[in-house]
């Protein structure tokens, strides 16, 4: 398709096409590559869910949400948990002579 020979108004109704079928045809595809999993499985004598587990899907690695510990003072929707880098606020905080306690939750 040579797009460049198109009009405007026929440029925009194309880019209006594309999004739908993207997602159509990734629905597509995705069932094809489902049903070639399925049969594969089953040629071993094994269900899908048997290798994938009960809900079909990988479980994915991850750990709980933990709670933060300090606030900012003045903005109370900065937080941090006390783990991993310190926020440059918290930084900021100690290096003005603030102690770490003050900003405790």
């Amino acid at each position: 398709m040579d797009i460049s020979t198109l009009s405007i108004a026929q440029l925009k109704e194309l880019q209006a096409k594309i999004p739908a079928e993207i997602i159509k045809r990734q629905t597509e595809d995705k069932q094809k590559v489902l049903d070639q999993m399925t049969a594969l499985a089953t040629s071993h004598g094994f269900s899908l869910e048997e290798l994938l587990g009960k809900k079909g899907a990988v479980k994915k690695a991850g750990g709980k949400k933990v709670a933060a510990k300090y606030r900012h003072p003045s903005q109370p929707d900065l937080t941090w948990t006390g783990r991993g880098r310190k926020p440059v606020w918290v930084a900021d905080w100690i290096a003005s002579g603030k102690t770490l306690e003050s900003l405790a939750i």
